[in-house]
C-alpha cells in the first residue's frame, strides 16, 4: 500500500501588480492593497475582455441588415 502524503501546498507566485511574493490569504496578490488595485483596474475599464457583438444578451443570433454577408 502506498504511503498517503499531504498535497503540496499550492506554489506562490509573485504579485501581479508589484513583483512581491503573494501571501496565501490574498492570491495571487501580496496585501489587500495589491488586491484592491487589481479590482479598481477591472472596475475601470483598464483591463478588458474583448469580445465580439455578434449575439444578443439571451445568446441568440443578432438579425443582419439585408445585403450583408454572413
Amino acid at each position: 500500500m502506498a504511503a498517503m502524503t499531504e498535497p503540496a501546498a499550492p506554489r506562490l507566485a509573485p504579485c501581479p501588480i508589484c513583483g512581491k511574493m503573494a501571501v496565501a490569504k490574498y492570491r495571487p496578490f501580496c496585501s489587500k492593497r495589491c488586491a484592491d488595485v487589481d479590482l479598481n483596474r477591472w472596475l475601470s475599464g483598464v483591463y478588458v475582455i474583448a469580445a465580439t457583438e455578434d449575439e444578443n444578451e439571451d445568446g441568440t443570433p443578432k438579425p443582419r441588415p439585408p445585403g450583408e454577408e454572413a
